[in-house]
C-alpha cells in the first residue's frame, strides 16, 4: 500500500506534505460525506491503486471513479452506502472543474445533435437490451419488468412488480376489448398482463430485437402483437395508451414530438400513463459512465420539461411520485443478479462485467436513496374529453 494511503486518518505535517495532491483532494472532499480512505467502516472506500485519483481530475471524475472501480483500483463493502453520501453531500458539483473537456463534450453533444433521432432510435436497444435475455431473466421478477416497482404493500419484487401492473392497469381504467399501445413494451410484460387480466388487446413496439424475440414467445396465445418500431413511425388509435420506462430514451429535442404522437394516437376519451425517471434539476444528457457503458443517449427529463412538452397537447390529470421505490426495486435486482452470477459468467466473462454492472446498479439505488432522483407516473387525457378521472395509489 503506498505510503500516501496510511490508514492512519491523523497524518502527521511532514506526510501530509509528501502526499499527492490529488489524493489528498479526495481525502478532504470524501470527507465531506464522512467517506474516508481505507477507513474500516462498510462505506469507506479501500484503495488498491492511487494513481486513479490523478486521472479522475484529469479525465473527468465520475466516468474515472467508475472505470477504476470496473478495473479493481478501489473496492468498498457497501458500494449503495457510499455513493449514497457522495450524492447527498453533492461531491460531484466540487469537482466539475476538473476534467472540463470531456464534461464539455457530453453537454455539447446533447446541445446541439440530436441524439436519439429516428437514424439512432435503436441504438440503446442494440447497447443494453440486446446484451443476453439471459441475464434478463435472472435479473427480473418473472413479468420481466425493467422498470420500477411499487412495494406500498410489497415485500419481495414478484409482488412489488405484479402490483405495480395491477396500479397502472386500473390507472389506465382498462376494460376487456379496449385497444393499448404499450411504447417500449420491452419483454412483453405489461402487454401479457393486461391482456391476460383485463381484457385488453395490446399492440406493443420495442427497439430491441432481442426483446421482441422474447416478448413475442412470451405472449403467444395472447391478443397481443410485438413490433419492432420507432414510436414516431406508429398510426391508427389506441383507447389507452402507456410507456413505461421508455421516455429517458427520448431526448429533450424529441419530448414535444414525443407527446404529439401520443395525442394523435389516443382516443377522443382515451387515457394515456407516462411512467418515467424525472430530475428537479435540468442536465444535458446523464451521467458520464451510465452514457458510455449501459444507456447511450439517455437523457432524464424535469418537470419543467415534462410540463412545457406536453402543454396544450394534453390535460394532465395525475402526477405521482415514488422514486424511494427504486432504490428497492434496483437492490433487489443486485440480489438476484448476484444469485445468478456464477450461472451467467461463462457467457459474460469475468470480473469487467461483473463490476460494471455491479456499479450500474448501486450508483442508481443511490441516485433514488439521496433523493436526487424521482419516478413519476402520470396520468394525461385529450383536452376536448369530458370526462371525470380519479386518482388512485
Amino acid at each position: 500500500m503506498p505510503d500516501s494511503l496510511t490508514k492512519s486518518h491523523g497524518a502527521s505535517a511532514t506526510h501530509a506534505r509528501r502526499e499527492d495532491p490529488a489524493v489528498a483532494f479526495f481525502r478532504e472532499l470524501l470527507s465531506r460525506a464522512d467517506i474516508r480512505i481505507n477507513g474500516d467502516r462498510p462505506w469507506d472506500i479501500r484503495v488498491h491503486d492511487s494513481r486513479f485519483f490523478g486521472q479522475a481530475l484529469s479525465r473527468g471524475a465520475s466516468l474515472a471513479i467508475a472505470e477504476a472501480y470496473m478495473q479493481g483500483c478501489w473496492d468498498c463493502p457497501r458500494l449503495d452506502q457510499m455513493l449514497t453520501r457522495a450524492m447527498q453531500a453533492n461531491v460531484h458539483r466540487h469537482i466539475r472543474q476538473f476534467g472540463t473537456w470531456h464534461l464539455m463534450k457530453t453537454y455539447l453533444a446533447a446541445k446541439l445533435y440530436n441524439r436519439q433521432c429516428p437514424k439512432r432510435a435503436f441504438t440503446v436497444g442494440e447497447a443494453h437490451y440486446d446484451i443476453g435475455n439471459d441475464l434478463y431473466e435472472r435479473m427480473l421478477d418473472s413479468h420481466m419488468m425493467y422498470s420500477c416497482a411499487y412495494w406500498p404493500e410489497a415485500d419481495n419484487l414478484e409482488d412489488a412488480q405484479r402490483a405495480k401492473l395491477d396500479l397502472i392497469c386500473r390507472k389506465l381504467e382498462l376494460r376487456p376489448g379496449m385497444r393499448l399501445l404499450d411504447i417500449g413494451c420491452g419483454w412483453g410484460g405489461l402487454a401479457a398482463f393486461a391482456a391476460r387480466h383485463y381484457g385488453a388487446e395490446v399492440v406493443g413496439i420495442t427497439i430491441s430485437r432481442e426483446q421482441q424475440k422474447l416478448a413475442q414467445a412470451r405472449v403467444e396465445g395472447l391478443p397481443v402483437r410485438i413490433d419492432l418500431v420507432d414510436y414516431r413511425s406508429l398510426t391508427g388509435e389506441f383507447d389507452r395508451i402507456v410507456s413505461v420506462g421508455m421516455f429517458e430514451h427520448v431526448g429533450h429535442r424529441n419530448y414535444r414530438t414525443y407527446f404529439k404522437t401520443a395525442q394523435r394516437l389516443l382516443a377522443d376519451d382515451g387515457l394515456f400513463l407516462l411512467h418515467t425517471i424525472g430530475n428537479e434539476q435540468v442536465r444535458q444528457g446523464i451521467d458520464p459512465f451510465l452514457e458510455k457503458y449501459i444507456f447511450p443517449n439517455g437523457e432524464i427529463p424535469t418537470r419543467n420539461q415534462i410540463n412545457h412538452s406536453s402543454s396544450g397537447l394534453l390535460r394532465l390529470e395525475d402526477w405521482h411520485n415514488f422514486g424511494p421505490d427504486y432504490d428497492r426495486t434496483l437492490m433487489a435486482w443486485w440480489q438476484r443478479f448476484e444469485q445468478a452470477w456464477p450461472e451467467l459468467e461463462p457467457h459474460y466473462g469475468e470480473g469487467h462485467f461483473y463490476r460494471m454492472w455491479k456499479y450500474y446498479l448501486h450508483c442508481c439505488a443511490a441516485y433514488f436513496r439521496s433523493r436526487h432522483g424521482q419516478l413519476w407516473q402520470l396520468v394525461y387525457t385529450q383536452p376536448g374529453s369530458t370526462r371525470e378521472y380519479r386518482s388512485l395509489r
